[in-house]
């Protein structure tokens, strides 16, 4: 049952970390089923329910499964093996259009951003019991807020969007609760999770957003919480319209008691009109990152909410590293006033590409999607044999894997670094690689 590898401790605490490791060094592979919990306690000399306990610990933190009477085995994607890892190696002389960049060339300067701050800084140092939020920083995210009709709420600032989900989903929930995600969706989100003990509830996606009746099942089967990109959702470039937010909000008066958490990520690279959804039920969360428009090393994300939920995650915050740099966020509010992004002319630039791949491959019979950001999400009837061909055709695309849980075969390409004389040898290739493929909704 297990081959060569034998699960080993005394307590439970001992037990789960020898099967975690096991699965962490591949000893263990997904898929494999452990023993009976009576079978191992006598092999290991311990009570049987110092083995169940340690199959619980392995079941929370999402390192494997139990389905009754067919035993646990280990999880087919399990938390420890991050979806990070299904990624193309680029060879030298290959572009790379899989690695979900934006475009340095539409990034601003950072020196007289952090300059201004640390000049700040230097007159009016920040101590140990100050305000967590630069009040500049937060009269702006608040102004922003307001005009895109997000309901007023308290605010916190965390280090990017994962982080702020992260804590949100941890002051929520409990391990084994279930949460409705993308499918497909942000891969980092459906690592993490898993890694939380959150069971995942796949909801199919159009280029409007979350399709309504998915939503609606999920939270029927028991979902206590829902992620939704508003805009530019990764990988297929989703963005909610006013439609689909209206059948949204609907489906979540009937389950008042959900958890919305909502990612804005695509704020200020994208100029399609925000529809929120936040303020339908009691609880939610709506969170905005810096990343996409002033660059990734930038891990800041302003985090507002009902009152409840940011006094926890600021509570847990005070606890941990205490608060996001105000050096930074100095920096990020002299970003924000200074005009240092174009939006308009950014979300034109990435729309051009987008198009003009989506029109090109339109031409050689390829459906494809990409309705905001930086992405272009592809069926594909065969997902490796794709990226193969690509790869050997000279382009490195993401493999759909990495962003999918039930939803069909697909790879996802960045425009970011897109050129117009890329575009008719990019999608000529593409089009060999996979083929005319017939026109379907990829849910």
């Amino acid at each position: 049952m297990l081959g060569e590898y034998r699960i080993e401790g005394r307590r439970a605490a001992e037990i789960a970390a020898s099967v975690e490791r096991a699965v962490g060094s591949g000893d263990l592979e997904p898929g494999q089923l452990l023993p009976p919990m009576r079978e191992l306690a006598e092999r290991l000399g311990v009570n049987p329910n110092t083995v169940a306990a340690a199959y619980r610990t392995l079941r929370e933190r999402g390192v494997i499964e139990t389905a009754g009477r067919r035993g646990s085995r280990v999880r087919s994607k399990p938390a420890t093996t991050g979806r990070e890892y299904i990624r193309v190696e680029v060879p030298h002389g290959v572009r790379d259009v899989a690695d979900g960049n934006p475009d340095r060339a539409l990034l601003p300067g950072l020196a007289e951003a952090f300059a201004a701050a640390a000049e700040r800084s230097d007159r009016e140092p920040v101590m140990y019991g100050e305000a967590a939020v630069e009040p500049e920083l937060e009269r702006l995210a608040r102004a922003d807020l307001h005009a895109d009709g997000v309901p007023d709420g308290p605010l916190v600032v965390t280090s990017g969007s994962l982080d702020a989900i992260e804590r949100v989903l941890a002051v929520h929930l409990k391990p084994g609760d279930a949460v409705a995600v993308e499918d497909p969706g942000w891969g980092s989100l459906l690592d993490l999770a898993p890694a939380l003990g959150l069971r995942t509830v796949g909801v199919g996606v159009d280029d409007e957003g979350p399709l309504p009746d998915d939503v609606r099942r999920a939270l029927e089967a028991g979902a206590r919480a829902l992620i939704v990109t508003d805009r530019a959702q990764n990988p297929t470039g989703a963005a909610v319209s006013a439609t689909r937010a209206r059948a949204l909000r609907s489906v979540l008066k009937a389950y008042p008691e959900t958890l919305l958490i909502e990612d804005d990520h695509g704020h200020r690279i994208v100029d399609l009109p925000l529809h929120p959804l936040a303020g339908v039920t009691h609880s939610w969360a709506f969170v905005r990152s810096a990343a996409k428009a002033y660059g990734p090393d930038l891990r800041l994300a302003v985090l507002t909410g009902d009152p409840v939920t940011v006094d926890h995650v600021h509570g847990r915050q005070r606890l941990g590293p205490g608060w996001v740099s105000h050096l930074l966020q100095r920096a990020v509010a002299h970003l924000w006033t200074s005009g240092a992004v174009d939006v308009g002319a950014v979300a034109a630039a990435y729309g051009r590409r987008r198009a003009a791949l989506i029109d090109a491959l339109k031409g050689r019979g390829i459906e494809a999607h990409g309705r905001s950001g930086m992405n272009v999400w592809i069926p594909v009837p065969d997902e490796t044999g794709a990226v193969a061909r690509l790869l050997h055709s000279g382009w490195a695309v993401a493999p759909g894997a990495r962003f999918r849980m039930s939803a069909p075969p697909a790879v996802r390409i960045t425009v970011s670094t897109l050129t117009p004389d890329d575009i008719e040898p990019l999608a000529s290739a593409v089009a060999s690689a996979v083929g005319p493929a017939p026109v379907r909704r990829y849910v």
